[in-house]
């Protein structure tokens, strides 16, 4: 778990201007405060004076936002479920949750009461649909880059819906779904909108931690590029999810059969035409899956998949030149720190810190 020094006491002097600007600086204008009551009016009267003040703030965001884009703020009366043009909007597509900037009250299916805008809402699903995401990737309510420690995040994670994890050597730190973020998604699906998308809480495979949190970008990437071929994307499948399924398959005729040995009896044909029929690779008498598979379909509704693979500096030899036979859509982990250059380094990463900053054509 991440270490918040807001958890701890500060021992300086109170009086201490210092003091003043960094407490100023870390306060959450999004967080729930409590009043001191009648008798401290000045500090109701600052409270209300920031709150007048972020309020004007963020309509001059809103304004300057609208001025930069017009084309996308002409959608704004449009129901927020059609729109589709933010790849993180599929992830909510087929959620009961809210949509709007102010927060409004949502349940689980144990009847556990919360609070979500719907930035907050987005963020959950993102990160549930890829079970680890880097904190700046989830932009807030105002379009800034995600922080635990402040606004959505941090509202989030006092809620118990999120964890943050550090990646060990990475600055940055990555965002999962504790069980209640999921129960909580699980429990408001519409089903007559539902693709089946899966939700995951936890951290499944730690060793991996710096590899998986670079598969949302890659599919920011390659989601952007579908969308400019006028394709829709319905649902985003991970790869343990598409194995499962695979495994699954393979043990279908043992099941109900105490003498079987748990050996699956598909003979190679069969899994070439599972493999086909998941838009899956078969090649040297195996199945190959990508890091995630993107589903979607054409403006004619055709469906089709997308295999996206983040590829790192251990991809070499047999299993780097299989997944340059696969043709998966590759894109290069960067070694840059997440957030920032790698050390040593006097140049390399992105304004996203060389996350999955290179697409292999």
């Amino acid at each position: 778990m991440d270490f918040d020094p807001r958890d701890y006491s500060d021992e300086r002097d109170p009086r201490d201007p210092r003091d003043r600007d960094e407490r100023e600086r870390d306060y959450d204008d999004d967080a729930l405060s409590f009043g001191r009551g009648p008798s401290s009016p000045s500090v109701e009267e600052h409270h209300d004076r920031r709150d007048r003040d972020d309020e004007r703030h963020e309509a001059r965001e809103r304004a300057d936002h609208r001025d930069r884009d017009d084309a996308r703020w002409a959608e704004r009366d449009r129901d927020p479920r059609d729109r589709g043009s933010d790849p993180r909007d599929v992830f909510t597509r087929s959620l009961n949750l809210p949509r709007g900037r102010d927060r409004e009250i949502v349940h689980d299916a144990r009847d556990r009461e919360y609070s979500l805008r719907g930035s907050e809402s987005r963020s959950l699903a993102t990160v549930g649909a890829f079970r680890v995401v880097p904190a700046r990737d989830l932009r807030d309510h105002a379009d800034r880059p995600g922080d635990p420690r402040n606004g959505d995040l941090r509202h989030l994670r006092e809620q118990g819906l999120i964890e943050t994890v550090r990646i060990p050597g990475y600055r940055e730190q990555a965002v999962v779904l504790t069980d209640r973020g999921r129960d909580l998604l699980e429990a408001n699906r519409d089903r007559d909108r539902d693709t089946g998308q899966g939700f995951y809480a936890g951290l499944k495979r730690e060793r991996e931690l710096e590899h998986d949190a670079q598969v949302y970008r890659a599919y920011e990437r390659e989601a952007a590029k579908l969308e400019e071929r006028g394709l829709e994307i319905d649902r985003v499948r991970l790869d343990y999810e598409l194995k499962r399924e695979y495994q699954q398959w393979l043990q279908e005729r043992n099941r109900d059969r105490p003498e079987a040995d748990g050996r699956p009896d598909r003979d190679e044909r069969e899994i070439a035409q599972w493999a086909q029929e998941h838009g899956l690779p078969y090649l040297d008498g195996h199945v190959h899956f990508p890091d995630c598979q993107i589903e979607y379909r054409d403006i004619d509704g055709r469906e089709g998949h997308d295999n996206v693979e983040v590829t790192t500096e251990h991809y070499r030899g047999a299993h780097g030149a299989a997944v340059g036979r696969c043709g998966f859509s590759c894109y290069r982990g960067g070694s840059a720190r997440i957030g920032g250059r790698s050390g040593g380094s006097s140049g390399g990463g992105s304004e996203h810190g060389g996350l999955a900053e290179e697409l292999f054509e």
